[in-house]
């Protein structure tokens, strides 16, 4: 079979292009279908919501779109390149050089401090331990966290600890901000303030950010929300409205 879709990059524009992707686990008896054929287009410079019951498929979808899984059949194009043709070690690389992550457990390491958490990503890249810091200690400052740099996870808020996890998956730069939960452990105060900073940081003319969430109470941070069910898009909504519950 023949495709028009080139290797690397593609020429459509969109920041994530789905065509017919489908994830499916086990066999036979086993054989659970989590993705079912989803077709999706999401433009650069926009915080997209996906959202949807527990199991609908919404992780392993973010986690096709961002390389960690691969897709049983279809076609994925992230940032214009094509990772259903790239191979493994081209993706790894792809990966650490283009998509941040944000988790709802923060995953920062407890025996670093926030600074040296947030410049992780800049030392596993080769930057210098100075040059690191530095900019980890900026990004810090403007998420506002300026005065805590030398404190350690346990010293900090929730809230705080997920500033400094969104700090260490924006520090490299970037172009596409993958967060999965991340106001779910947070009060609602904490949570708005969380995705403000998002918004405020990540969304720009070159990124696309993709935000998993079951809190409809950020529904309103969102430039379109994508509902799932069964493993389907069910329902693809702009600014200002919600999914039916």
């Amino acid at each position: 079979m023949t495709t028009t879709m080139q290797q690397h990059p593609t020429t459509r524009g969109a920041a994530i292009q789905l065509r017919g992707v489908s994830k499916v686990f086990g066999t036979g008896d086993t054989k659970v279908t989590a993705i079912d054929t989803v077709s999706l287009d999401l433009p650069y410079g926009e915080l997209v919501l996906l959202v949807g019951p527990s199991g609908c498929g919404k992780t392993t979808l973010i986690s096709i779109v961002a390389g960690l899984l691969d897709a049983s059949a279809g076609e994925v194009s992230v940032l214009e390149h094509n990772l259903t043709r790239m191979g493994g070690n081209r993706k790894v690389r792809f990966r650490g050089a283009n998509i941040g992550f944000v988790f709802q457990q923060y995953n920062l390491l407890p025996a670093l401090t926030a600074v040296e958490n947030a410049s992780v990503p800049l030392l596993i890249a080769g930057w210098s331990r100075p040059k690191a810091i530095e900019k980890a200690s900026d990004l810090l400052a403007s998420v506002g966290l300026g005065s805590r740099l030398k404190s350690y996870p346990s010293q900090l808020s929730g809230g705080q600890q997920q500033r400094v996890a969104i700090a260490r998956a924006l520090v490299h730069e970037p172009r596409l901000l993958v967060c999965d939960e991340p106001t779910a452990a947070l009060d609602a105060a904490s949570g708005r303030t969380v995705m403000d900073l998002i918004r405020q940081v990540a969304v720009q003319p070159d990124r696309a950010v993709i935000v998993v969430t079951h809190d409809s109470r950020v529904y309103d941070f969102g430039d379109r929300i994508v509902s799932m069910a069964d493993g389907k898009v069910v329902e693809l909504l702009g600014k200002g409205q919600r999914p039916h519950e």
